[in-house]
């Protein structure tokens, strides 16, 4: 029975809505177009039931507020009832864009701020709703994730926190180390790859890549991103490298040890083309660093995917080191936000998302299995044989 079939004849756990919140206000509105969109499509035998009212509707949005007093602090307010429904809350800690006025003074909303308003309207809907699931695209404190010396265990006790306000269901995406799930093993933790989305957009951007050991190589820039660049590279049938960084342990700067050099492991790499993967760009200082090692070791092309483009020192670096040749491409997921200029870019592609988390909300809505969702090998190898039989590259 196909996946669809499975749609078709699962019963919902309970009506479905989507909270989100202002910082991925971008992001929800196009999952919940698609949304809609499935459910229009879907011929499910719950569809016309009394029982199951609210299945096929024009909009899941949640209408509610997360108002602020003028000394700062905030609340949030509910404008439609919650009871009995699968609430799904999506949140984006890391959009800076958005203030609030403290004092007479504006304030930019810091991950603090996001995880707050989270845990605002969670206290809200508590209680009430069926069900309480978290989206939370960027994981809040991941880099936080584990104790080398006497410091916080910040996004460790965060999963904790929500767990004990009633969360059911944590979605993540690339997750900095998936293990954090262990702070609460007896909830829902699901860690989703953009790996699909990445081959995507780069084959519809270059039409003239071969896919095989002899002519890529996906590289890893440092230890922590190996997995996915083993797993990138035997699905593409390309060939793995990886470089690790030296730091100076005797020096802290902007909270973490500075890197000294990156040092290359792998093969030669000269007159190919090279796949850069990892979770995110904050600075982009240590992958511009590589891309520039990169291409002094005569590679052909280099091609930077990275699930969170946060760019926190701007984009001077990488307007600098595009124009003196040292990436070709930077591919990005529209899962957090990204600077308006950005997008204007002429180096810079966007790998969406919107309607994968819009099937993950569907599945999980009906308790459905994501087997095919988490293991994405059979849908990249479809594009990867459409695009080497020379067709055009669109949603498989």
């Amino acid at each position: 029975m196909s996946y669809l079939k499975k749609l078709e004849n699962a019963m919902p756990v309970a009506p479905l809505k989507l909270m989100v919140l202002d910082s991925a206000a971008e992001l929800g509105n196009k999952v919940n177009d698609y949304l809609v969109d499935f459910r229009s499509k879907v011929n499910n035998v719950y569809n016309n039931d009394p029982a199951f009212q609210g299945y096929a509707e024009k909009n899941y949005l949640f209408q509610f507020k997360t108002p602020r007093f003028n000394s700062g602090e905030g609340k949030a307010v509910l404008e439609e009832t919650v009871r009995g429904k699968d609430l799904f809350i999506l949140v984006d800690v890391c959009n800076h864009s958005l203030t609030y006025t403290m004092n007479g003074y504006t304030n930019h909303m810091s991950p603090d701020d996001h995880y707050q308003d989270l845990k605002r309207v969670i206290a809200a809907t508590n209680g009430k709703a069926h069900r309480i699931n978290v989206i939370m695209p960027f994981l809040y404190e991941g880099r936080q994730h584990r104790r080398t010396g006497r410091e916080s265990l910040d996004c460790a006790y965060a999963f904790e926190e929500l767990t004990k306000m009633g969360v059911t269901n944590f979605i993540t995406f690339d997750a900095h180390d998936p293990r954090i799930q262990n702070a609460a093993p007896l909830s829902g933790f699901d860690n989703f790859p953009a790996h699909y989305q990445f081959t995507r957009a780069l084959l519809r951007a270059e039409k003239d890549l071969i896919l095989d050991k002899d002519h890529v190589i996906v590289i890893s820039p440092d230890e922590g991103a190996l997995d996915r660049a083993i797993y990138f590279s035997t699905v593409l049938g390309a060939d793995t490298g990886m470089f690790y960084k030296r730091r100076d342990y005797s020096t802290i700067v902007n909270g973490k040890n500075p890197i000294v050099a990156h040092e290359f492991l792998g093969n030669d790499i000269e007159g190919k083309d090279i796949i850069i993967i990892d979770d995110m760009i904050s600075s982009g200082e240590s992958m511009i660093d590589t891309s520039r090692q990169l291409k002094a070791m005569k590679a052909r092309r280099v091609f930077i995917c990275t699930t969170f483009g946060i760019f926190t020192n701007g984009l001077d670096a990488f307007d600098k080191a595009y124009q003196e040749g040292v990436f070709d491409k930077v591919i990005t997921t529209n899962l957090s936000y990204r600077p308006p200029e950005l997008l204007t870019k002429p180096y810079y592609i966007e790998a969406d998302m919107s309607k994968f988390l819009a099937s993950i909300i569907d599945f999980t809505n009906h308790d459905l299995s994501m087997e095919p969702i988490t293991s994405p090998t059979e849908k990249i190898q479809q594009i990867l044989d459409i695009y080497n039989k020379g067709g055009e590259i669109y949603a498989v």
